[in-house]
C-alpha cells in the first residue's frame, strides 16, 4: 500500500514538473499575450499618431489610427491561425517536446521587435511582433495538450490535457496584472510590457530540455520501444506497468506501417468524420459564445456601478481571477464528472447568465442595482466559461482520434478557433451597433446549440483507453453508414449488409477481451 502511494506521488511530481515547464511557454503565453494588449492601447495609439507626424508633419485622422491599431490587435489572431497549421507537420516531424522548444524561436524574435519597436520610431514594427507571438501561441495550443494527453496515465489524462486551461487563465490574470500602470502598464515602459514573454519562454528553454518525449511518438512514431519505456519511466516514476505498455503496442499494430494523415487525408476520411465534425464544433463554439466579448462591457460595468476610474483596473483583474479559479477547480472534478456533463453543463450556464445580463443591460438606468446585477453577470459568465468549454475542448482530438490522425485533427481544431476568434473580435463592435443591448443574444444562441449537439454527439471518454474510444466510434460509424446504405440499396443488398452486421457483432462476441 506503501508502495503504491511512492509510486503515485512520484508520478504526480514528474508529470507536474513537465506540465509546468512546458505550460510556462506554451499555453500560458496564449492567455498573457491576450490580456498584456489591453493596457497600452492609449499609449501606442498616441505612438503611432507622433511617428506620422515626425515623418510627414500631419498627424492621421482618428479613423486611421484606429484602423493600425485594429490590424495590430487582429495580426495576434492572423498569427494563431498560421500556427495552428504549423503545429501538425512540426509535430510529426520533430516530436512534441522539441516543437515546443523550437516554437521559442518565433516568441523572442517577436520580442525583440517589439522591444525595438519605439526606439527604431517605427510602429510598423509592432504588427509582425504580434502576428509572430501569434504564431508561438497558435503552435503551442496544438502541441501543448497533444503532448500532455499522450503523456499522462488514462486516470489523470483528463486532468492533465485540463491543466493546459489553467495555465492559459493564469496567463490572463498574470498579462492583467503586468500591465498594471504601477508595473510595465506606462506610457514609458509599454514596449517592456509587449516584450515581456520573452521571460517565461526563456524559463521553458532552460527547464523541458530536461523532461521526456511523449511516450506515445516515440514508439508510435519513431519504433523506438526503449525510448518509450524510459519515458514511461521517468513520468510515472516507477516501473512501467505491463497493461500501459500493451495499451501503446495495440495502437502501434492499429497504426501498422502507416504515415500520419495529413490535413486533406483527415477531411476525406469518412470513418473519422463523425470525430472531426464534434471537434470542429466544439472549437468554434469556444470562441463563438462570448467569453472574449464579456471583457468588452467589463470596464463600462464597473464604471457604471460606481467603482472609481482610477479602480477599475483592479476590478477587472477579478474577471481574470474568476477564469483561473473555475479551471482550477473544474481540473479537480473532470475526471469525476467526465467531460461531456463539464461542457454541457458549461454552455447550458452560460446560456443562462446571457439571458440575465440581457435583461439587467435592458433595465440599466430604469431599475436600480442593475449595474450590480450586471457585475454578477460578467463574472458568472466567465466562471461558466471556465468551468467547461475553456479546458474541456482542448482534450478532445487527443482522445477522439489515434496517434496518425491527432496532429491533423489539432491543425483542424486550432484553426477553427483563430478563424472564429478572428470573426468574433471584427464583428463585435457591429454586433453591439446593431443590436445595443441584445448583443448577447447570439452568444446565448451558441451555447444552447453547442450544449444540444454536445449532448446528442459526444460519447463520454472518462477512464477509457484511446482504442476503446476509437472502438465506440468505429460502432456508431458502422451503424451510419449501414442505415445510410440501406435507405439506398435494393431488399437484397440489404440483407447482405445485415449479414456482415450480424457476423461483425458475432466475432465480437466470441474473440476474448483484451
Amino acid at each position: 500500500m506503501s508502495r503504491s502511494t511512492e509510486d503515485r506521488k512520484g508520478c504526480s511530481l514528474t508529470l507536474a514538473l513537465t506540465v509546468c515547464s512546458a505550460a510556462v511557454g506554451g499555453t500560458l503565453q496564449y492567455g498573457y499575450n491576450l490580456a498584456i494588449i489591453n493596457a497600452p492601447t492609449v499609449y501606442v495609439q498616441r505612438f503611432i499618431n507622433e511617428t506620422c507626424v515626425e515623418r510627414w508633419g500631419t498627424p492621421l485622422e482618428s479613423n486611421q489610427v484606429i484602423l493600425i491599431w485594429t490590424l495590430i490587435v487582429s495580426a495576434f489572431s492572423l498569427g494563431g491561425l498560421a500556427g495552428s497549421l504549423l503545429a501538425g507537420p512540426m509535430a510529426i516531424q520533430f516530436g512534441r517536446k522539441q516543437t515546443l522548444l523550437l516554437n521559442n524561436c518565433f516568441l523572442l524574435i517577436s520580442a525583440i521587435m517589439a522591444l525595438s519597436s519605439r526606439s527604431a520610431r517605427s510602429f510598423e514594427m509592432i504588427i509582425p511582433a504580434r502576428l509572430l507571438v501569434g504564431v508561438n501561441a497558435g503552435v503551442s495550443m496544438n502541441v501543448q495538450p497533444m503532448y500532455f494527453g499522450e503523456s499522462a496515465p488514462k486516470a489523470l489524462r483528463g486532468a492533465v490535457a485540463f491543466s493546459s486551461a489553467v495555465f492559459t487563465a493564469m496567463g490572463i490574470l498574470l498579462g492583467q496584472v503586468t500591465g498594471l500602470t504601477q508595473v510595465l502598464g506606462s506610457e514609458d515602459l509599454w514596449p517592456y510590457l509587449l516584450a515581456s514573454n520573452a521571460v517565461p519562454g526563456l524559463l521553458q528553454l532552460l527547464t523541458l530540455p530536461w523532461f521526456p518525449e511523449s511516450p506515445r511518438y516515440l514508439l508510435i512514431d519513431k519504433g523506438d520501444r526503449d525510448a518509450c519505456s524510459h519515458a514511461l519511466t521517468r513520468l510515472r516514476g516507477c516501473d512501467v506497468s505491463d497493461a500501459e505498455m500493451e495499451e501503446i503496442l495495440e495502437e502501434q499494430k492499429a497504426a501498422g506501417a502507416t504515415r500520419a494523415k495529413s490535413l486533406r487525408e483527415l477531411l476525406t476520411n469518412q470513418s473519422l468524420r463523425r470525430q472531426l465534425c464534434i471537434v470542429m464544433a466544439a472549437s468554434s463554439a469556444m470562441m463563438l459564445c462570448g467569453n472574449d466579448s464579456i471583457y468588452f462591457y467589463a470596464s463600462y460595468i464597473f464604471q457604471e456601478a460606481g467603482i472609481p476610474t482610477d479602480k477599475i483596473q483592479y476590478a477587472t483583474i477579478g474577471t481574470g481571477a474568476c477564469e483561473f479559479i473555475a479551471s482550477i477547480v473544474s481540473n479537480l472534478l473532470i475526471e469525476r464528472l467526465g467531460r461531456r456533463l463539464l461542457l454541457i453543463a458549461g454552455y447550458v450556464l452560460m446560456a443562462g447568465w446571457a439571458v440575465v445580463f440581457t435583461v439587467a443591460l435592458s433595465l440599466q438606468g430604469k431599475v436600480a442595482g442593475m449595474p450590480y446585477l450586471s457585475m454578477v453577470c460578467i463574472f458568472a459568465y466567465i466562471l461558466s466559461f471556465g468551468l467547461g468549454p475553456a479546458g474541456v475542448t482542448g482534450i478532445l482530438p487527443t482522445e477522439l482520434f489515434d496517434q496518425m490522425a491527432r496532429p491533423a485533427a489539432y491543425m483542424m481544431a486550432g484553426s477553427m478557433m483563430w478563424i472564429n476568434l478572428f470573426l468574433v473580435g471584427m464583428m463585435f463592435p457591429f454586433i453591439v451597433s446593431g443590436l445595443g443591448q441584445f448583443c448577447f443574444i447570439p452568444f446565448c444562441g451558441v451555447c444552447v446549440l453547442s450544449a444540444i449537439f454536445i449532448g446528442f454527439a459526444l460519447p463520454e471518454t472518462k477512464g477509457k483507453t484511446m482504442a476503446e474510444i476509437s472502438e465506440e466510434f468505429d460502432k456508431r460509424n458502422i451503424k451510419g453508414l449501414t442505415s445510410a446504405t440501406q435507405n439506398h440499396l435494393p431488399l437484397q443488398e440489404n440483407q447482405h449488409i445485415n449479414d456482415l452486421t450480424s457476423e461483425h457483432l458475432e466475432a465480437e462476441k466470441i474473440s476474448p477481451k483484451g
